[in-house]
């Protein structure tokens, strides 16, 4: 570590920082994982001293938009572990096809290759016509990248092969223009998705949802914010909705688990049982 590396007393006064002047409340995050983060952004930014670091953090609004972007992991692709979208596909749509109208919140969405993933299994299932997909993100930097639905065509080859992977019967590249580096999907992908900035941390719920996606937000959290975020999720979620996390997250050992039944024993998906 760097001889002016931010020490972890440091990186709570400035995460008390972040929270008395923009409301921001990162205090619950892991600390490991936003020590690494936070002595990443000092380093890049070649601040000479923590004094220097926290006077731009208190003073520079400007400043902070970088500063959530940087210490906010953004690491996604689409049909990400591909067997979770196929057990979507085979055990979920199903049950979601009986509605009338369907409801789906992907929280933490990032950049937004998973929230166009699902709409794409949507459109497949002839479900996209009747749903709509809440995509949030307390970054609004990445949201804004979702909006656009532009991501580089050097990703593409790795997004055809998890879509074929998890039960994709089409041309996937007819889901998106190529123009350049880049490729721009359909924007008949995203008329159904109303992306929005939410803070898991400190805003409700909003909805009542058939189905809530939050894959590896919770690897980030501590223990007591993971219990809070989980109750929030349960509390939005219809009776007999569903629950997908990521494959290293688990409602197992937490409050909520006893009201949820899980459908696969592979996948990290969840059906509410009880109230």
């Amino acid at each position: 570590m760097e001889l002016n590396a931010v020490k972890e007393e440091e990186i709570g006064v400035l995460l008390n920082d972040m929270l008395e002047c923009y409301g921001y409340d990162f205090t619950d995050y892991s600390l490991a994982s936003m020590q690494r983060r936070i002595n990443r952004l000092f380093s890049m930014d070649r601040f000479p001293s923590f004094a220097e670091f926290r006077y731009r953090v208190r003073n520079d609004p400007a400043y902070i938009q970088h500063f959530v972007e940087e210490i906010t992991v953004n690491v996604t692709e689409m049909f990400r572990d591909p067997s979770f979208y196929l057990a979507l596909r085979k055990q979920v749509l199903p049950m979601l096809a009986t509605y009338p109208f369907i409801r789906i919140w992907h929280a933490g969405c990032s950049t937004g290759e998973e929230v166009y993933s699902m709409a794409i299994l949507l459109q497949e299932a002839n479900l996209l016509h009747k749903s709509v997909i809440y995509a949030t993100d307390i970054n609004t930097a990445v949201l804004e990248k979702a909006r656009k639905g532009i991501f580089p065509i050097a990703n593409m080859q790795q997004y055809s092969q998890n879509y074929i992977a998890s039960g994709g019967q089409h041309d996937f590249s007819a889901y998106y223009s190529a123009k350049y580096d880049y490729a721009k999907f359909n924007e008949s992908l995203c008329r159904k998705v109303i992306f929005a900035p939410h803070n898991l941390v400190t805003d409700g719920s909003f909805n009542e949802f058939q189905l809530i996606i939050c894959r590896n937000v919770l690897i980030y959290f501590n223990k007591d914010l993971q219990d809070k975020v989980l109750k929030l999720f349960s509390e939005s979620l219809e009776q007999l909705g569903y629950l997908g996390l990521g494959s290293k997250e688990t409602l197992k050992f937490t409050a909520e688990v006893h009201k949820f039944r899980q459908i696969d024993k592979r996948e990290k998906i969840w059906r509410k049982v009880s109230i």
